[in-house]
């Protein structure tokens, strides 16, 4: 399972808690003590995500464009960062 795989790799003990939607198979990798399941916990990540879809090709479903470096994912995603944070002409100069 994909999920226990990932929970596996970030397990420590720093992680008090994670915070999900209601998808019942996190219950299933997710540690009941650790696990906090609301949308009001979850609403700002879902709004980078889209965020993130939108002006990056590399994110969105069923696409031709895809990052074949890690090196250049994480750059697209911190240039996409400045810039909608009005840090990119800060960066530039």
């Amino acid at each position: 399972m994909t999920g226990a795989r990932l929970w596996a790799a970030i397990k420590s003990p720093l992680i008090e808690q994670a915070m999900t939607d209601y998808w019942e198979p996190y219950e299933h990798f997710i540690p009941a003590k650790n696990h906090v399941q609301s949308k009001a916990e979850t609403f700002t990540v879902e709004g980078y995500n889209s965020l993130f879809r939108h002006f990056l090709a590399r994110f969105r479903r069923k696409t031709k464009c895809y990052s074949k470096s890690e090196r250049m994912l994480r750059y697209s995603v911190r240039l996409l960062m400045a810039k909608w944070n009005g840090e990119l002409e800060y960066i530039l100069n």
